[in-house]
């Protein structure tokens, strides 16, 4: 860009020169995890963080050693959804993340402040370095694989994820609106900028099936799943449902119980 100043540690924008210089940070010295699982989208409100809980839930389903680092700072949820209430502690080892009923391994900001409904009023930076710092100062141990559940959009979160924490593949989520197509595209071409292969394409809501007839809606639009897949080359996809039940389950601290439709838990155990 013509207002490039070639100094890619105070830069913010994404380009071909700062994905290729070194901004990787140490993981913590006493842990040791083998993959790592981005699940990110071009905006808020579709899902991020429940497809983050059941890719984390279908390993830990297989067997695998999971952990969920949550960097969607200032809108953290998982801990409520897997029923942690309270914070976490320091060791010589580094800080100790939270431990859900089935094992997997949290750590959120909100295990760190002292009330849950407090706003993290930050600056850009800061939300970053803290982002940094789960993946440098956590005793994550031996992990088969951390979800890492991105904030919105393509900003100073991803940019740091991408760039200090070795992402092996992402997963896109996506809903149905005619606006899902340019949403997509900009996760996208952040992830080939970034040099992140894309794992799956999941479209959450989208569709909604009687429970008393089994006929099923698509009440926000028809699914675009599978052009946008097509389109972007994307192999994996899912389609989640709108199901009361998954709300219930989550807003109770259970997402471990949440059971997905055959088609969609296929493709989640191919994507872990």
């Amino acid at each position: 860009m013509s207002e490039c100043t070639h100094d890619c540690s105070t830069c913010q924008n994404a380009c071909s020169s700062k994905a290729d210089a070194d901004f990787a940070a140490p993981l913590n010295r006493e842990s040791k995890i083998k993959r790592v699982i981005a699940v990110a989208s071009g905006k808020g409100g579709v899902g991020k963080s429940f497809v983050t809980e059941m890719l984390a839930v279908t390993a830990m389903r297989k067997g695998l050693k999971v952990g969920i680092l949550d960097a969607d700072i200032t809108g953290p949820s998982i801990p409520k959804a897997f029923g942690i209430a309270g914070g976490t502690f320091q060791t010589e080892a580094g800080i100790e993340p939270a431990m859900s009923n089935g094992g997997i391994k949290i750590i959120s900001l909100n295990m760190l402040i002292e009330h849950p409904d407090e706003p993290v009023v930050w600056r850009g930076s800061l939300i970053a370095g803290c982002v940094k710092q789960f993946w440098t100062d956590v005793h994550w141990g031996e992990l088969d694989l951390l979800v890492i559940d991105m904030p919105p959009g393509t900003g100073d979160v991803p940019l740091t994820v991408f760039q200090s924490i070795p992402v092996d593949g992402v997963v896109v989520v996506s809903s149905p609106q005619e606006l899902v197509e340019m949403i997509v595209g900009k996760s996208v071409r952040m992830c080939e900028m970034m040099n992140k292969p894309v794992l799956g394409l999941v479209e959450n809501m989208s569709y909604f099936e009687c429970p008393k007839c089994g006929e099923v809606h698509e009440l926000f639009g028809h699914s675009k799943l599978h052009a946008l897949a097509d389109h972007f080359k994307i192999e994996r996809t899912a389609r989640l449902p709108i199901d009361p039940k998954f709300a219930e389950l989550v807003d109770s601290g259970a997402v471990e119980h949440v059971e997905l439709p055959a088609a969609a838990a296929d493709c989640f155990a191919g994507l872990v």
